[in-house]
C-alpha cells in the first residue's frame, strides 16, 4: 500500500470513528432527554391547533386533574417494571378497591356514624383493599413462582369480577353528602387565578396527591435503601442475590405498594364521580399506565428508570388525547394510538441500547 493510500485510508477510518460517535451521542441524548423533546414538541403542536384555548391556565388545570389517577398508577407502575416486573391487573385493582369503600362507606353512614367518620374509613378500606390485592400478586410471583405477566393477567380479570359481582355489574353510589365528592372535586385555591367564570381557579387535591405521591417515589428510587435494590433487582437478579438483597421480599413489596397506590388512584376516581361504575371505573387504565411508563424513557427489561420521566409521560398522554379530540378522532382510535406510541417508544429505547 502506498504512503497515500494509507493516509487516505486513515482519513476514511477516522469519518466512520466519528460518524458513530455522533450517533452513538444521540441515541445517548435521546435516551436521557427524549421525552423532554417529545413533550416540547407536543406541547408546540397543541398550542398551535388550540391556540389561547391551550394555553389557559385552567386548562392546564383540567388536563391535570383529568389524568392524575393514571399518574398515580404510573408511578407505582414504574417502580414495578424497574424491577423487572409488569402489573396488569391494576385498572381491576382500581375498582374492586373503590367498590369495597365505597360499599364500606355507605353500611357506616346507613348505621348513623358521622359522615366524616365514615369517609375516612370508607377511604381508608379503599387504600387497604387496594394493598391486599396487590400482596395477593405479589405473593403468587414470589412464593408461587408464577410469571408477573400470568399472575396479574389473572388478577385483571378476577378483581373487576369481583367489583361486578359486589354491585350486580351494576353502579355503587356515594350516600355521602358533600365530604366524599370534595375529595376529588376540591382543591386548593391559586392566589391571583380566576377561570372562565371568573371564579377562584383551584389546584385540585387528586393533582397535589399526584404530586406528592411522585415526589416521594423519587426520592425513595434515587435516595432510599429500598430503591437501590429495586434496581439492582431489576438489573441483575443473580448480582443482586450473590450482594445480599432480599430479592423476594422487594418484589412481594413493590406489588403490594403498586396495589396501594391503585387504592389511591380508585379513590380519587370514585370521589371524583361520587360513584362506582364496576363495569367502568379503571376500564384500559393498565394500558394508558404502561404507555406513560415507557414514554418516559424506563426499559422494560428493568433496572432503569426515572418517576419525573414517567410524570412528563403522563402529561404527553394527557396531550395527545387532546389533540386526536380537537381533531375529530373517533374515541375507537384512540387505543389504537396509545398502542402504537408505546411500541414508537420501545423502538426509541432499543435503538439507544444497541
Amino acid at each position: 500500500m502506498t504512503p497515500s493510500s494509507a493516509t487516505e485510508s486513515n482519513r476514511g477510518a477516522n469519518r466512520a470513528s466519528h460518524h458513530e460517535t455522533l450517533v452513538q451521542r444521540g441515541a445517548r441524548f435521546l435516551e436521557r432527554w427524549g421525552v423532554i423533546v417529545a413533550f416540547v414538541l407536543l406541547f408546540a403542536v397543541s398550542a398551535f391547533k388550540q391556540g389561547g384555548d391551550f394555553l389557559n391556565v385552567e386548562n392546564f388545570r383540567n388536563l391535570l386533574n383529568s389524568n392524575a389517577a393514571v399518574g398515580i398508577l404510573a408511578v407505582g407502575m414504574t417502580l414495578v417494571i424497574i424491577s423487572a416486573g409488569i402489573d396488569l391487573s391494576v385498572g381491576s385493582i382500581v375498582v374492586l378497591a373503590a367498590a369495597l369503600g365505597t360499599t364500606a362507606m355507605n353500611a357506616l353512614l346507613a348505621a348513623e356514624w358521622s359522615e366524616g367518620s365514615a369517609v375516612m374509613l370508607g377511604g381508608a378500606t379503599t387504600i387497604v383493599a387496594g394493598m391486599l390485592a396487590g400482596s395477593l400478586n405479589g405473593g403468587l410471583i414470589v412464593f408461587g413462582r408464577i410469571a408477573p405477566f400470568i399472575a396479574t393477567l389473572g388478577g385483571l380479570a378476577a378483581f373487576r369480577s369481583m367489583a361486578l359481582a359486589i354491585a350486580a355489574a351494576g353502579e355503587i353510589r356515594s350516600q355521602s353528602d358533600t365530604l366524599f365528592a370534595t375529595i376529588g372535586r376540591g382543591g386548593i385555591p391559586l392566589f391571583g387565578l380566576v377561570n372562565n367564570a371568573d371564579k377562584p381557579l383551584t389546584l385540585s387535591y387528586s393533582t397535589v396527591v399526584f404530586f406528592c405521591v411522585a415526589v416521594i417515589a423519587q426520592w425513595f428510587l434515587s435516595r432510599s435503601r429500598f430503591g437501590r435494590q429495586l434496581v439492582a433487582v431489576g438489573a441483575n437478579e443473580t448480582a443482586a442475590r450473590y450482594a445480599g438483597v432480599p430479592i423476594q421480599w422487594v418484589r412481594f413489596r413493590v406489588y403490594a405498594i403498586m396495589g396501594a397506590l391503585a387504592g389511591v388512584a380508585g379513590l380519587v376516581q370514585s370521589s371524583r364521580m361520587n360513584s362506582v361504575s364496576t363495569a367502568q371505573l379503571g376500564l384500559g387504565s393498565e394500558l394508558d399506565a404502561i404507555a406513560a411508563v415507557v414514554i418516559g424513557g424506563t426499559s422494560l427489561r428493568g433496572g432503569f428508570g426515572r418517576v419525573w420521566g414517567t410524570v412528563v409521560g403522563v402529561l404527553i398522554l394527557g396531550m395527545i388525547t387532546n389533540i386526536l379530540t380537537i381533531s375529530g378522532v373517533s374515541p375507537y382510535w384512540q387505543g389504537a394510538v396509545k398502542g402504537g406510541v408505546i411500541v414508537l417508544a420501545v423502538l426509541v429505547q432499543r435503538g439507544s441500547r444497541e
